[in-house]
């Protein structure tokens, strides 16, 4: 049975190009890049242009980044380091709908006293942008806000944002691990101070990420243990994977503009399954969002059911709930949004990627046919 794999804002593929990249720096170029010996300098050099791949893809200078294990360490930094250098102020601004590594880690600051608010969303995912102008003010250590949802593809105006944090000196930290490599990013641009990133959602390795750090923003490391990364985060760098990272980074770079045709894919199999399947609807926003991304829910079924049935068929999709406790709930996305729950809880995210073909997204439209028919016949509603 062939693999149909539309959960890449899960993760992707790593590209043919990147394995071929990173094999010499597991194999010949194996030195330490702290090493003051040429061996070890060659891998120092191989860091270093991956270092400026990945600068070149968001927009900043080669010394604004510091590389990590991955998204969830980049996120963890850019927030325990701001606010470690904040003092006195306690306070963390973030949306009711980002990512576990942000939402886990400010439940755990709470318990320590920092206050933590949470700023709203609509039943499009659309940010409340007044509820931040509001809260935003000189009690506030950091604001740290999503660019793109990872459940819906819904898209935050973060220049907006960043100009309200800009305008009360309060360093905002975005969260782009989904965005980079499918929309064009310009960190400078934009304004933000800190980002976080990670190599294996624009088809890089996994355990690999970045975080990019203005230049001038105060941050405490949290990895202690040596001068790497410019004394931000101790400890010997993964080589292989952070050179896999820069050639990801240079591959989605030239890659952007095929994006459009990744967008037009998912805008057929999302027309197809609204129009030939009943009961169904789009979750956020339809124009504000991510090329490769559409949340749809299938009314008064469960998603579990759905993907396990697709998986049958060798189709890879995810699901808008997560099983907890043995019982099936509304991811805290869909809920934040206001989404009855009747529709919430058969919510599935399909992703798709610049390897996505025309003719996989034929068959998942036939296989989820068939998958829903049988479903509603042997769980009626009414």
């Amino acid at each position: 049975m062939d693999l149909l794999y539309l959960d890449n804002n899960a993760t992707t593929r790593v590209a043919p190009q990147v394995l071929d990249a990173m094999l010499p720096y597991l194999t010949q170029w194996y030195g330490n890049p702290s090493s003051v010996h040429r061996f070890g300098q060659r891998s120092r050099q191989g860091l270093e242009e991956a270092r400026a791949q990945m600068a070149q893809l968001i927009g900043c200078s080669d010394q604004e980044l510091i590389f990590t294990s991955g998204g969830t360490e980049a996120i963890n930094t850019a927030i325990r380091g701001a606010l470690a250098t904040r003092a006195p102020r306690r306070k963390i601004v973030v949306s009711t709908v980002e990512h576990s590594a942000t939402r886990q880690l400010c439940r755990e600051l709470a318990m320590n006293g920092i206050e933590i608010v949470e700023i709203g969303v609509d039943r499009a995912g659309a940010l409340d942008m007044n509820h931040l102008r509001s809260f935003v003010d000189d009690q506030v250590a950091l604001v740290s806000i999503m660019w793109a949802n990872n459940e819906t593809g819904v898209l935050f105006p973060v220049e907006q944002i960043a100009a309200i944090c800009r305008e009360r000196s309060v360093p905002f930290h975005c969260d782009g691990v989904q965005a980079a490599g499918k929309i064009r990013v310009d960190v400078r641009a934009v304004g933000v101070d800190l980002m976080s990133l990670a190599a294996h959602k624009f088809h890089g390795p996994k355990g690999t990420g970045a975080l990019y750090v203005r230049r001038g923003v105060r941050l405490q490391p949290l990895m202690i243990g040596g001068a790497q990364e410019r004394q931000k985060r101790g400890g010997t760098e993964n080589v292989a994977g952070i050179v896999g990272m820069g050639k990801a980074a240079e591959l989605a770079g030239a890659a952007l503009g095929q994006m459009r045709e990744v967008a037009a894919l998912r805008d057929r199999l999302e027309r197809e399954i609204l129009t030939t399947i009943q009961g169904t609807y789009v979750n956020g926003c339809m124009d504000m969002r991510l090329p490769n991304t559409t949340n749809i829910a299938f009314a008064r079924l469960e998603a579990d059911a759905i993907l396990l049935l697709l998986s049958e068929r060798g189709i890879c999709a995810s699901a808008g709930a997560a099983c907890s406790s043995g019982s099936l709930e509304p991811s805290h996305v869909l809920r934040a949004m206001g989404i009855d729950e009747r529709i919430a809880h058969g919510a599935v995210r399909f992703s798709l990627s610049r390897y996505t073909t025309a003719a996989e997204i034929s068959h998942t439209i036939e296989g989820l046919a068939g998958v829903i028919q049988r479903l509603r016949e042997v769980l009626p509603v009414g």
